[in-house]
């Protein structure tokens, strides 16, 4: 299982037992778009190559407001 944590400059990640920090201005040229916009859905996709996706994806913005 992967695990995110997310703040106001990155995402702390532990995926298959390492963790590793990827940052804003990463996820935003990877994603290409406002990191605020950016939905966990999208993060688990640039850290996993076919992730089990479940629920609605969330917006960054809207998780750590």
């Amino acid at each position: 299982m992967t695990a995110l944590s997310f703040d106001d400059k990155g995402v702390d990640v532990v995926y298959q037992g390492t963790e590793f920090r990827l940052e804003k201005a990463l996820i935003e040229e990877a994603i290409e778009k406002p990191y605020p916009d950016v939905t966990d859905h999208e993060v688990l996709q640039i850290v996993e190559e076919d992730p089990a996706l479940s629920g609605e994806p969330r917006r960054i913005g809207e998780i750590i407001a």
